[in-house]
């Protein structure tokens, strides 16, 4: 199985874990996620107004540079430690 496959793949498993992983944890899926299937940040930072979105952006925006292939890598790894620390 390609990266590319076992990325789809394990990205739709992430959605149904047992327990909803903290906040952080999801930024981590969220940001690698964005990296893989768009490249770097190309959006406009939220303003305060929305911290919800400020931090997403902040998340994705540590990413920057980092290879489409890189963070398939890195999000399949996270996910797996989330799959044993939660529940598939």
């Amino acid at each position: 199985m390609s990266v590319e496959e076992e990325f789809k793949k394990v990205a739709d498993q992430v959605k149904n874990l047992k327990t909803k992983p903290t906040d952080d944890e999801i930024l981590i899926l969220y940001s690698l996620y964005k990296q893989a299937m768009v490249g770097d940040i190309n959006i406009d930072k939220p303003g305060v107004t929305d911290p919800k979105g400020k931090a997403k952006w902040e998340a994705w925006e540590t990413r920057k540079g980092m290879s489409k292939a890189d963070a398939m890598a890195a999000y399949i790894k996270h996910a797996k430690e989330l799959f044993s620390k939660y529940g598939e």
